[in-house]
């Protein structure tokens, strides 16, 4: 017994590295520091949080080696910027690293155009021929920076907000704004990845069109909402519920997607040799879905002359013909079925289980603030139809060995469910959730 416990001990203790026990020790010491600077405004629960957020930085620094750099990045543009606000908001147009670079909103827009870039280098990667494995290479490059961007403008936010007022200050995952940011850099983390884990770039390119989606709807949200703007909180969300609950669905919310954008692929390779175009039914669900946008915002469209709309059913349009056109090229390039297949359902398992917890937090967080775990809000009860979806996917695939062509429509058709259940309900539906009004 103790010969086996020592034994694992070594195996473990030998697959760290000197990098990894610096990462540790820099991570001990920013929560270190940020304890002895602000424990005093720390609330009871906030403390636990910290020391958990630090448990788990290193133990997913650990994990996956390539997050100890972003880590690094993240923190040291973070703290410039910081340094260079001065406690002066006012210094954004000044400063010329703040203005063009680390204020939250420079940085969220340098976001935005490397989401953009990722995916037409992902693209490329289709159609590039000999050079379609450096066309990939790039794209998921841009894809790290931009997840890499996002989260400085996260926390460069994180502190603008605190500038503004001690009771404004908040961590920023508390409107739609603020949520979308947080769905692209998330759900293009987990995929990057799957792509380190599966030793595959192909999938980038379809991926990030659901990235480079919620990125479109972001700048237009910017530009007829003035979204970016960073707003006191309202009573109902100044809740440290807030800071576990929000994070938690948009985990579900990110893998879902991917999921989806993954069991696209495996419909387009399944049927790449079809040569009735009427039949290739993924691609003209996609065009009828890209469609949709511009007629869902049409009353809004008119707040922005019309034209961003017009031109996103354009670009639109092109990409479901590209795809259709070139689906077999596509098809030659995509893992295997197989593959294609484990990722799916790896991704609904992770989505799932945290959009179960968040679930649970949401009921806990109902029941501090409004008294009661249920009120059948229509974002609870749209809450709800996902969680049954992906139960039943999920039961279907562990007791009745689902899987291929049925999975991959069904999880694609997760996506409709859970954009709604994200969007839709902010839309069209009016209930105690309703802080991400369009």
């Amino acid at each position: 017994m103790t010969t086996t416990t020592l034994s694992l001990n070594d195996s473990w203790l030998s697959r760290r590295n000197t990098f990894d026990w610096v990462f540790a020790l820099l991570v001990l010491a920013g929560g270190a520091f940020a304890f002895s600077r602000y424990h005093a405004s720390m609330d009871y629960y906030e403390k636990p949080i910290l020391l958990a957020a630090m448990a788990g930085g290193i133990s997913l620094g650990w994990f996956w080696r390539p997050l100890r750099i972003l880590a690094i990045v993240v923190a040291c543009a973070s703290l410039l910027a910081v340094s260079a606000y001065q406690g002066d908001l006012g210094r954004a147009d000044n400063v010329f690293w703040l203005k063009y670079f680390l204020s939250s909103q420079s940085a969220i827009l340098w976001m935005s155009v490397l989401f953009f870039m990722s995916t037409l280098f992902y693209w490329f990667g289709f159609f590039g021929g000999k050079q379609g494995d450096a066309m990939d290479l790039i794209g998921s490059r841009l894809a790290w920076a931009a997840v890499t961007m996002a989260l400085i403008g996260t926390m460069v936010r994180w502190h603008e907000s605190h500038l503004l007022g001690p009771d404004i200050g908040h961590i920023p995952v508390s409107n739609l704004y603020e949520v979308f940011v947080l769905f692209c850099w998330l759900t293009a983390t987990f995929y990057l990845y799957f792509e380190w884990r599966y030793r595959t770039r192909a999938l980038g390119a379809f991926v990030m069109l659901v990235v480079s989606a919620a990125v479109g709807f972001l700048l237009w949200y910017t530009l007829v909402r003035d979204a970016h703007e960073i707003q006191p909180l309202v009573p109902a969300l100044q809740s440290w519920w807030m800071k576990l609950h929000v994070p938690a669905n948009f985990i579900g919310y990110g893998t879902f997607s991917l999921a989806a954008m993954v069991a696209f692929a495996y419909l387009i390779k399944e049927q790449a040799q079809e040569t009735r175009w009427f039949k290739l039914t993924p691609i003209w669900l996609l065009g009828v879905a890209l469609c949709f946008v511009p007629v869902a915002f049409r009353q809004r469209a008119q707040e922005a002359g019309g034209s961003y709309w017009v031109g996103y059913a354009i670009i639109s349009s092109l990409i479901a013909a590209g795809i259709l056109l070139g689906r077999k090229r596509i098809a030659a390039r995509l893992p295997a079925n197989e593959v294609l297949d484990d990722m799916m359902y790896k991704s609904i398992t992770v989505g799932f289980a945290f959009f179960t917890i968040a679930t649970v937090l949401g009921a806990l967080w109902a029941a501090d603030a409004w008294g009661g775990y249920w009120s059948w809000d229509p974002k609870e009860t749209w809450a709800l139809i996902v969680w049954l979806n992906y139960a039943a996917w999920l039961h279907m695939r562990l007791v009745k060995g689902l899987r291929g062509t049925v999975a991959a429509w069904w999880a694609l058709g997760g996506l409709a469910v859970t954009t709604f259940a994200f969007l839709g309900v902010n839309m069209f539906l009016s209930g105690l959730h309703s802080y991400g009004t369009l």
